[in-house]
């Protein structure tokens, strides 16, 4: 699993039936900041994947990939290698918050 950040949106008219009503979400990968670990820094990579959650622009989402991608009902039919299966509230490193969604 990875934490990331939806950075924009994928329309495709022509895809395969069962992607027809799916949202496809560009999400770059974050990763604690590694000087202080005073929050999360992106990584400057970018995946695509199929949104399970009703996620939207700009929110930090949990992902996952590979084979576990199509273990939730919703997309155990689809031919996908990334999944957004939960939209982030906070991240804690020991006592400290680094993210608070409500603090954007």
């Amino acid at each position: 699993m990875f934490i990331g950040r939806i950075t924009g949106s994928i329309v495709s008219s022509q895809k395969a039936e069962t992607m027809v009503g799916q949202t496809l979400f560009i999400v770059e990968p974050l990763r604690v900041n590694e000087k202080d670990q005073s929050d999360l820094t992106p990584t400057g990579r970018s995946f695509v994947v199929v949104d399970t959650v009703g996620a939207g622009q700009g929110e930090v989402v949990l992902c996952v990939q590979g084979s576990s991608a199509r273990f939730t009902p919703e997309t155990k039919t689809l031919p996908i290698d990334a999944a957004i299966i939960g939209i982030v509230d906070q991240v804690h490193i020991g006592s400290k918050e680094i993210f608070n969604s409500t603090e954007k």
